[in-house]
């Protein structure tokens, strides 16, 4: 039967670490773009062409805030899905410890 186990405890202690930290950070992310927090004006992509189309520019750049709110929500499902594989791999290499060959 081939394994499942890919990467070693140390690498899938990382792994976990860093889908912890990503998960929080680009959450929290996707909650201020939802919230429209104007500190992150420089991170919504539009140019003045965009602005000066629009009949209501405010509605347009808010429309903009919230696709990239939800961006940061599926990159934060993609670090929750890295965490979960993570965590397998950990498992496995503890299961792994307890096998006699």
């Amino acid at each position: 039967m081939p394994s499942l186990l890919f990467c070693g405890p140390k690498m899938a202690a990382c792994g976990i670490v860093i889908s912890i930290w990503g998960v929080i950070m680009l959450a929290m992310l996707g909650i201020f773009f939802t919230a429209k927090s104007a500190v992150l004006i420089e991170d919504v992509p539009f140019t003045e062409e965009d602005i000066r189309k629009d009949q209501n520019p405010p509605q347009n750049i808010y429309s903009l805030y919230n696709q990239v709110g939800i961006n940061c929500f599926i990159a934060a499902g993609v670090y929750v899905a890295v965490g979960a594989v993570s965590l397998c791999q950990v498992r496995l290499n503890k299961r792994q410890e307890y096998m006699v060959t």
